[in-house]
């Protein structure tokens, strides 16, 4: 079954991508689909494991950033997961550790936008998405997954 939603996910970046350039880190390795249980496992807890944080649905690598989403880190509740209410609310409450942005102000929403294009994109590579957000709940696709553009992405090294 993981199989059949890699091949979607990989189907749907191909006709989604645009051609847009924007100022983002490239990944060092290849974008991959998350779980999230999979994503969990990238939490900061083992030494040498990378550490993952999701926004919006995209997993980003901030390893390079362990002094604040490390292990005992001031931040470190905010990874292994997608954090997007988190993030929006600026709040580390474990209510708030969610992917779930719903009743979020357009103020909130604003921030998100910003601190998810400004400090994300620009400083920590996509390394890839959670299942969430290229999947509805019941395993139809998403028709509104629009893939950021990803400079060094290439389907091939996915196979």
């Amino acid at each position: 079954m993981f199989y059949a939603y890699s091949v979607l996910f990989f189907m749907l970046l191909h006709v989604c991508s645009t051609n847009d350039t924007l100022n983002i880190k490239p990944a060092s390795k290849p974008v991959r689909l998350f779980t999230e249980e999979e994503l969990k496992r990238y939490d900061g807890s083992e030494d040498g494991q990378p550490i993952y944080m999701a926004i919006k649905g995209v997993v980003f690598d901030v390893t390079t950033g362990k002094e604040f989403y490390g292990k005992g880190a001031p931040y470190n509740a905010l990874v292994g997961k997608d954090s997007s209410r988190a993030v929006a609310k600026m709040s580390l409450d474990p209510a708030d550790l969610t992917h779930d942005t719903t009743g979020l102000t357009e103020e909130q929403l604003m921030s998100l936008e910003q601190i998810f294009t400004g400090t994300y994109k620009t400083k920590y590579p996509i390394v890839g998405y959670t299942t969430r957000r290229i999947l509805n709940e019941d395993g139809s696709p998403n028709k509104d997954f629009k893939p950021e553009d990803q400079p060094n992405f290439s389907i091939k090294d996915e196979f």
